[in-house]
């Protein structure tokens, strides 16, 4: 089984030259970045003291220089200046020798036409692992490599394909790893979709007796299931696409999920009781009509902070509902938000909009002042400037709260209409009776 990645190394070529002839000097991180790829991918220590190194389209021995000659002979010496991959297997799929090999015979078939390639085998780890190093600019025709996404899968099926040939194994169903984003969030603990999908699926597992009430309690919770593939693959509505369940857990297969469920040394349901939810002030009880908008925008934030557990202060209650929990991950901007609110007492939309309109105005006008007293700057002596520059910092640092208070609005006027579309969700799920006639008495009307 082997992975591939490629990505670019960035600077420019008078610097890698100094570099190379005095590698003592200080260069920029991005030429720094590519000799010490080009030194990495060729460590005696990881690669059995060179016996793993093979050059194409160049010697081993004066590679880099010869890339160098390459770009200058056709004036391409900024920009993208090199190309770092690698290509790795599964430990003990394969010997050194496989794996060079392999390395080798991948790079020919994919730049051996046109570009110069070092190939490099590193045995430090347990996962034996090819390194590629690869001039940007051909030395054919001059032309820079373009990677792109169907050069990326190039890459992957050249690589799995020789995986094949050697009766290797290979990944059949790769799955797009989340945003680098999602992942600090995930390390963070903060309830991204993912780790609440693993939640309410181990949760499911753990309250069915069957695969098919595990599947059901699920769409009790407002989930989308799809069946139809071998791997059970689930959604919420918010989100337009599903994510296999073996992709959040390896164990989760279909046959995997029965194992755990008939494995279990009682197969009484052992739902647990979700924490109560904190009582709500009578003012807040009508903040919320489903499917219904409203213009208080005010008492709709202070509605879903109850219903998140932000309020009353100190209660312990998280929602069991996925679509509410998922939006704990923005706790810290609704919590911001509602005290915008509530600092400029703002109660509808309408109010949102006058305040936002008038802070238009000021920074309209604060704007111009500003403009003018660039000006001023300009004609003016060394003295004045010094209290000029002084006013105009004032001026900007009100055009920076201003501005700051601008986006805070428009992201408020957004969210509350996410909010209520969020309560929608949860309270369908909650209530799918109430959805159903909903939904008949909307069909009525429709013939009438």
């Amino acid at each position: 089984m082997a992975t591939t990645k490629l990505w670019h190394i960035q600077g420019r070529l008078k610097d890698l030259v100094d570099y190379v002839e005095n590698p003592e000097k200080t260069v920029k991180p991005g030429l720094q970045d590519f000799f010490n790829v080009f030194s990495y991918t060729q460590n005696p220590d990881k690669t059995a003291d060179g016996q793993f190194v093979t050059a194409i389209n160049c010697q081993k021995d004066i590679a880099l220089q010869q890339m160098i000659l390459t770009k200058q002979r056709y004036g391409k010496e900024d920009g993208y200046i090199a190309w770092h991959g690698y290509q790795s297997f599964k430990p003990g799929e394969v010997t050194p020798e496989q794996c060079h090999a392999l390395g080798v015979e991948l790079a020919r078939q994919l730049w051996g036409d046109r570009f110069q390639v070092i190939v490099t085998t590193h045995l430090n780890k347990e996962h034996l692992h090819n390194h590629f190093c690869v001039n940007s600019v051909s030395f054919k025709d001059g032309s820079k490599y373009n990677f792109s996404k169907k050069e990326l899968k190039r890459l992957r099926d050249t690589s799995d394909r020789l995986c094949r040939e050697h009766g290797l194994s290979v990944v059949e169903h790769p799955h797009k790893a989340p945003t680098r984003q999602v992942w600090l969030d995930e390390q963070a603990g903060k309830p991204t979709r993912y780790n609440i999908y693993r939640a309410d699926v181990q949760q499911a597992i753990d309250c069915s007796i069957t695969g098919r009430g595990m599947v059901q309690y699920l769409r009790g919770r407002g989930y989308i299931v799809d069946s139809t593939e071998p791997n059970l693959k689930i959604r919420l509505p918010q989100y337009p696409h599903f994510t296999r369940l073996d992709t959040l857990n390896p164990q989760w297969t279909n046959q995997g999920i029965e194992h755990l469920i008939y494995d279990r040394d009682d197969l009484i349901s052992s739902r647990s009781k979700p924490p109560r939810k904190p009582d709500i002030p009578d003012w807040l009880r009508d903040a919320y009509q489903p499917q219904k908008r409203t213009t208080k925008i005010y008492r709709l934030y202070l509605y879903y902070c109850y219903q998140l557990g932000i309020l009353p202060k100190g209660t312990t209650y998280r929602p069991v509902s996925p679509q509410l929990r998922a939006d704990l991950r923005h706790l810290d901007n609704i919590e911001r938000q509602t005290r915008y609110l509530a600092s400029r007492k703002i109660e509808t939309v309408e109010e949102l909009l006058a305040d936002r309109s008038e802070k238009e105005s000021q920074l309209e006008a604060l704007t111009t002042q500003r403009t003018k007293l660039q000006n001023k700057i300009r004609r003016a002596s060394p003295e004045q400037k010094i209290l000029l520059r002084k006013e105009k910092a004032e001026v900007t640092a009100k055009i920076t709260a201003l501005r700051k208070d601008i986006r805070d609005s428009k992201e408020i006027e957004q969210r509350s209409l996410e909010i209520q579309n969020t309560l929608d969700r949860a309270f369908e799920a909650e209530h799918p009776r109430h959805e159903k006639n909903n939904r008949m008495e909307v069909n009525r009307n429709r013939g009438r």
